[in-house]
């Protein structure tokens, strides 16, 4: 759910009382759909919302019409500013509704929603490949309790080669990149790991400090500095193409940012497609026979016709070593 649409939904709920999906969709001009699901997330976050089918009913906030949001507890509040993130003060409307909202919390849950929403943050464009899933519940709260807690955790960590170390470090920030998390802490220095590499962590005596971590760490600007890095070293091969119109939704939701038009005629559109090797290029442009003809470079070219030679040689080979047998089984 948008920042600014979550803020609107919850004054709005605040200043009617109880409302149906097909009010909150003519107030928010959003489709009804999206109604329902703005509606069913909140609840599902834990923010005190409840719903009552059939004629008449609809959705409300629990504690009456009047309810007050600074009425949230602990919990709710945790969960709501959870989900905003740094969503919440990214754009100057939303910043000064957040602001507004943290300020109209107790006391007590002030400096709690001041961390979730500057040091948790959503990424939704997606790296180009597929999510990994397995992050357990219980590591990304104790994680963000100590985020939380401005408290040093020592953790147990996999990298990509499969060698292991245990480190400490201090938490900076928390950051969902279309799906998957990551975990922003400062050991030697500001580094980046994969929620799902972490094998287990540890909370240090609380009265460990921070060291020398910054603590106005602009969690969205570091993490937008991490992606250019990454996306380079990604993006060390260009190619340019020649592909019919249709492929050109198909390329661009399979290469995301790594698909740039360059020019197109009646008949064919000229792209270009970038990957870190030109092997990796190869392997996904390969599948596409000569309905795609890659201009450049002629190193990709060479290792097309590679990959096509050793299909041949393999396929023929297959089928004089196993030839297909008649009959029924």
């Amino acid at each position: 759910m948008r920042a600014d649409r979550l803020l609107s939904l919850l004054l709005f709920l605040q200043s009617r009382g109880k409302v149906t999906a097909a009010q909150v969709a003519a107030e928010l001009e959003i489709s009804i759909a999206t109604a329902r699901r703005d509606l069913e997330a909140l609840s599902a976050a834990g923010v005190p919302v409840t719903v009552q089918p059939g004629r008449g009913g609809g959705w409300r906030l629990i504690g009456g019409a009047r309810t007050n949001l600074t009425g949230l507890s602990g919990g709710e509040s945790r969960a709501l500013f959870w989900m905003l993130g740094t969503a919440g003060l990214a754009g100057p409307d939303t910043r000064l509704a957040t602001r507004k909202l943290i300020r109209a919390l107790p006391e007590s849950l002030r400096a709690e929603a001041e961390v979730l929403a500057t040091r948790i943050h959503y990424d939704h464009a997606s790296w180009a490949e597929i999510p990994r899933s397995g992050e357990r519940f219980e590591l990304l709260e104790t994680l963000r309790t100590a985020l939380v807690r401005k408290h040093v955790v020592e953790f147990s960590y996999v990298h990509r080669d499969g060698s292991a170390e245990t480190l400490p470090a201090a938490p900076l920030g928390l950051v969902a990149k279309a799906g998957i998390w990551y975990f922003v802490a400062h050991s030697d220095m500001v580094r980046t790991y994969r929620v799902d590499r972490i094998v287990e962590v540890k909370p240090t005596d609380p009265a460990t400090p921070l060291s020398d971590v910054d603590t106005d760490f602009d969690l969205a600007a570091y993490w937008a500095a991490h992606v250019d890095e990454v996306e380079a070293l990604r993006s060390t091969v260009t190619s340019t193409i020649s592909c019919p119109h249709w492929t050109v939704p198909i390329l661009r939701a399979h290469f995301g940012r790594y698909f740039t038009v360059v020019e197109e005629s009646s008949e064919f559109t000229i792209a270009e497609v970038q990957a870190n090797l030109v092997v990796a290029l190869a392997e996904q442009l390969a599948g596409w026979g000569r309905t795609i003809e890659v201009l450049s470079p002629p190193e990709l070219r060479h290792e097309l016709a590679r990959i096509g030679a050793e299909l041949v040689e393999y396929n023929d080979h297959a089928s004089t070593t196993h030839p297909t047998q008649g009959g029924t089984t």
